[in-house]
């Protein structure tokens, strides 16, 4: 017997909400990516594979952070490489896509035949957030042709927009945590080199900003190295 509307919104509702804890109960920005794209192939009808692509306008970079199977990425590299193709269009324009027979496509005609030759049948892809310069998308994969239901891109863009919240809260943790290990690394280099060289705090901040202009070398990276090795640059 097959269930009634309301039924499935109700099994959807929850689905999400366990979705979304188990999504923010995630120690790190890659645990968050890599677990989006796992319960993307769990919740999504059809889905055998799913990735999470990221595009850095300013570096004309790609990466492929989080991928449940080798091909996602391969996948993403002849995108990359061929200059076009669904996912990267879903990144940089900011839209949800949908391809439901790969062979017969006649959009991106540089990356259709090596979707095809990968064994890519059906796809759909959604943009996931926009962070500084990088543009994200998650990218749903089938081996075979229409293998996604007509409710396929609602649930998709329901998915990927509760994906976006534990993101950008796991970006958020993910900076705060950067922020307190730079001033305890800078603070503790500072202190080794007030008592070495009898300086104020002032002076030795100096040092550490002085050695970080003129090697052109982070901060940072300068105050973590002075409170490894005890060594204090020269300037």
């Amino acid at each position: 017997m097959a269930e009634s509307h309301g039924a499935v919104q109700d099994r959807h509702i929850r689905l999400f909400a366990e979705m979304a804890r188990e999504l923010l109960a995630q120690d790190t920005v890659d645990d968050v990516l890599q677990r989006i794209s796992e319960l993307a192939v769990e919740t999504v009808k059809g889905c055998e594979a799913a990735g999470v692509m990221l595009l850095d306008r300013r570096r004309h970079t790609l990466e492929t952070p989080a991928a449940t199977h080798e091909f996602v990425r391969a996948s993403d590299r002849a995108q990359f490489e061929c200059d076009e193709g669904p996912c990267l269009d879903a990144a940089r324009h900011e839209q949800s896509f949908r391809v439901d027979d790969m062979a017969a496509e006649t959009r991106w005609p540089s990356y259709r035949p090596r979707a095809v030759e990968l064994g890519v049948g059906s796809m759909l892809g959604f943009e996931l957030y926009t962070h500084d310069s990088t543009l994200g998308a998650l990218d749903l994969y089938s081996t075979r042709a229409n293998a996604f239901g007509p409710d396929a891109l609602e649930i998709g863009w329901a998915f990927a927009s509760h994906a976006v919240v534990a993101i950008a809260a796991a970006q958020r943790e993910a900076t705060l945590r950067s922020g307190y290990e730079t001033r305890q690394e800078i603070g503790e280099a500072v202190g080794i080199i007030m008592e070495r060289r009898r300086l104020t705090s002032d002076q030795a901040f100096a040092v550490l900003r002085t050695a970080s202009n003129n090697t052109n070398t982070k901060l940072r990276e300068v105050a973590r190295s002075v409170a490894l090795t005890g060594e204090i640059p020269e300037i």
